[in-house]
């Protein structure tokens, strides 16, 4: 199942948007649905690392070095 939603672009956005859609034959949905498609994990990895840097800094979450890492995992030299 698909949900509709609606998107307000800057002027010269949709108009590049529409330029495009009209020279390939596709349609503004498409390259809409595309940029959010592949993008979207993108944005979602940076927010969670921007939490967990803020969380870091207010000291809620434990770092470990490599050196740490490798010798609880038993990795090291």
């Amino acid at each position: 199942m698909s949900k509709q939603t609606a998107v307000r672009l800057e002027d010269d956005t949709y108009s590049r948007l529409q330029a495009l859609a009209t020279q390939t034959g596709r349609t503004a949905t498409y390259y809409i649905r595309e940029a959010i498609e592949t993008h979207l994990e993108d944005l979602e990895d940076i927010y969670l690392a921007e939490k967990t840097l803020e969380a870091v800094r207010r000291g809620e979450q434990k770092t470990y070095t490599l050196d740490e890492v490798e010798r609880d995992l038993d990795l090291a030299d």
